[in-house]
């Protein structure tokens, strides 16, 4: 039995069918992305999603569907599928589905009379090549297929309208064509291993809705270009390999292709499996550099959330050399930063002042699935650098006071991961000294020493402790409050009150200012108002400005984006300071913690998780349909729990 397989009855069902996405990637920006049913739902969806890095930063919808119509004695069954106005769907070809699996690799199989064919699609890693495979598993007369590609030659955030400037022009090549709608694009090759006939009849389809982009309160309608049709003879247990890409294939080389491609990817059957798999489609390799992109269908590579996600997307599934490729990228990314030099264009929000630290935290992990002297060897130097860098008061936010506390100005710019804005301001402007920050930085301090003084260097494991010492005790006195929690962010008399996820950290980490009992004060309160079955609360329910549901238009969604939404990856420490207080006897409690992930993992974006949930029940997925950070925390919450079950 498949672990994510969808029978007749759900896909039939445009109610169950439509909400759940699939999303495939090549592992070097490129995409593909849309429903178990192949109705594009999303602006953002496409069958070849690419970057144009010659027109901008963007990715780039090139073959946005491909419309399969099988033949049989005269008549035409039409697979495809799209929504128009009036809630209308056409052609409905999801009533000839009789089952979706998307185990190996994403597998239709469809039934029209007496015809039994399936279609599997894969993306081929590091090229920007989608191979769809058709199968006639059963046919009693000769058959044909027919296949229609959509076009759209647009950026994600953008939409095509019928229009004269858009290129009707095509060449032939072999088995198939080339042809590109607007200049400063690359040619989109399209071709089948087998000989076929091209039919050019060039046509604007008008009007497709994407439901998503109208839920979201965004403009949802486009056009699109369809130059003609391939059409090809199938026999009974044929199977036909169909490209698209950017550069031309020998077709002889397809099949070749497609099952090389099939043998190099893992089984989706189980919930590991899920998020290893789910891990690896953030990679972002770029010639020699190697990044994690914070999320899709639209994020980029943030610094905070690469060091953040580092851990969890390589250590947890045992990728060590992934760690080390991506650090290797970053290390370099840090010290041009610190030394004031041109930034990597391709990571972003580097400036940020809690990412240096976060990047620490990571390298901490690393030395604890290594070990310490690896790490020290490795990356030694790097942390005493960023170590001087923060003593020195050298960060342009990041303010080390008297009182060994780490300041920052967030009232004019969002500066942590709480950082949604509305009309260019933050709408939780945290600032001066942030909960998280310093304990990070104390974190920092503590193990910076110990690694100094493993590697000969007292003088300088002296000094982090001492100041260690001012921090902790300078943070217990600023932060906790007569309640048992901590305050979110101190600024002179201004103290945010409210019960938020940031105090956790103290709690997880594994140096903290706190004694045991006040860090088991502070997970009480996170039990008992922020922890819900998708993740920890951005904000406690009974703290004033709770919105936990994150719909409606975009200012709608960024006033509440973390004022009661939960989130995954906050899970992660949340779970680690759990098994830290209660050690053996929090591993059950634990495990049921995450079952409410593997019910995800068919919802929404199967085989992944969303970006974040609803706060109060039933906690639906939204924003991002798949989120670093989150399938990040998950696998390594599973690591620590296999650690204490040995």
């Amino acid at each position: 039995m498949s672990y994510l397989r969808f029978d007749k009855a759900l896909m039939m069902n445009l109610e169950e069918s439509l909400p759940r996405e699939i999303l495939r990637t090549n592992m070097s920006g490129a995409y593909h992305c849309t429903t178990i049913v192949d109705c594009n739902t999303r602006k953002y969806h496409g069958l070849l999603v690419i970057p144009v890095p010659n027109l901008d930063d963007e990715n780039h919808v090139l073959l946005s569907s491909l419309d399969e119509t099988v033949i049989q004695h005269g008549a035409e069954f039409n697979l495809g599928l799209h929504k128009y106005q009036g809630n209308n769907f056409s052609p409905k070809g999801h009533k000839y589905i009789r089952e979706f699996d998307s185990e190996t690799i994403p597998k239709t199989i469809y039934r029209v009379g007496g015809v039994v064919l399936t279609k599997e699609k894969i993306f081929v890693h590091h090229e920007n090549r989608i191979l769809i495979r058709y199968t006639l598993v059963d046919a009693h007369s000769p058959t044909k297929i027919r296949l229609r590609p959509f076009l759209a030659f647009r950026s994600v955030r953008e939409y095509t309208n019928e229009n004269p400037r858009a290129s009707r022009e095509y060449q032939l090549i072999e088995n198939g064509i080339k042809t590109c709608m607007y200049p400063g694009y690359p040619e989109l090759f399209m071709q089948l291993n087998k000989k076929n006939e091209f039919h050019f009849i060039p046509d604007w389809y008008r009007g497709i809705e994407y439901s998503k982009e109208q839920e979201r309160g965004y403009h949802f309608q486009e056009d699109l270009y369809v130059p003609g049709y391939f059409e090809v003879d199938i026999k009974k247990g044929e199977s036909i390999v169909f490209s698209a890409g950017i550069s031309e294939e020998t077709p002889r080389q397809l099949k070749r292709l497609f099952d090389e491609a099939v043998a190099d990817r893992t089984p989706r059957d189980s919930f590991y499996h899920c998020l290893k798999n789910s891990a690896h489609q953030f990679l972002n390799k770029q010639g020699d550099n190697y990044y994690f992109l914070a999320g899709y269908p639209w994020f980029k590579c943030r610094a905070r959330d690469m060091f953040i996600a580092l851990p969890g997307l390589t250590l947890a599934v045992d990728e060590k050399n992934v760690f080390e490729k991506v650090m290797e990228t970053a290390e370099k990314a840090i010290y041009a930063f610190i030394n004031d030099e041109p930034l990597d264009p391709n990571i972003y929000e580097m400036e940020h002042p809690d990412v240096l630290l976060w990047a620490v935290w990571a390298l901490q992990q690393y030395g604890k699935e290594t070990t310490r002297e690896q790490c020290r060897t490795k990356y030694g130097k790097l942390l005493e650098d960023i170590m001087e860098y923060l003593r020195q008061r050298k960060h342009e936010n990041l303010f080390l006071h008297d009182n060994g506390l780490l300041y920052t100005n967030g009232t004019e710019k969002a500066v942590t991961w709480m950082n949604s804005t509305v009309n260019g301001r933050p709408v939780i402007p945290r600032t001066g000294y942030i909960v998280e920050i310093n304990a990070l930085w104390y974190n920092a301090l503590r193990f910076i020493a110990e690694m100094s003084r493993e590697g000969g260097n007292e003088v300088l494991a002296a000094s982090l402790d001492e100041q260690a010492e001012l921090t902790g005790q300078s943070f217990v006195e600023v932060f906790r409050n007569e309640f048992g929690y901590l305050l979110d962010y101190v600024d002179g008399y201004m103290m945010d009150w409210s019960v938020r996820p940031n105090m956790i950290f103290t709690v997880a980490f594994d140096y903290s200012p706190l004694t045991k009992e006040q860090k088991k004060q502070i997970l009480d309160i996170a039990t008992k108002e922020l922890l819900t079955p998708k993740g920890i609360r951005s904000l406690s329910p009974k703290s004033g400005g709770y919105n936990p549901n994150y719909v409606g238009p975009q200012i709608e969604r960024d006033y509440a984006y973390h004022q009661g939404t939960a989130w995954p990856w906050l899970m992660g420490f949340y779970l680690e300071a759990y098994l830290r207080i209660y050690k053996m006897s929090g591993i059950s409690f634990v495990e049921r913690q995450l079952i409410g992930f593997e019910e995800e993992i068919t919802s929404h974006c199967i085989g992944t998780i969303s970006e974040l949930f609803d706060g109060n029940p039933p906690f639906r997925g939204r924003g991002a349909i798949s989120f670093a950070m989150n399938v990040a925390e998950i696998l390594r919450i599973l690591k620590l729990l296999s650690k204490y079950n040995l």
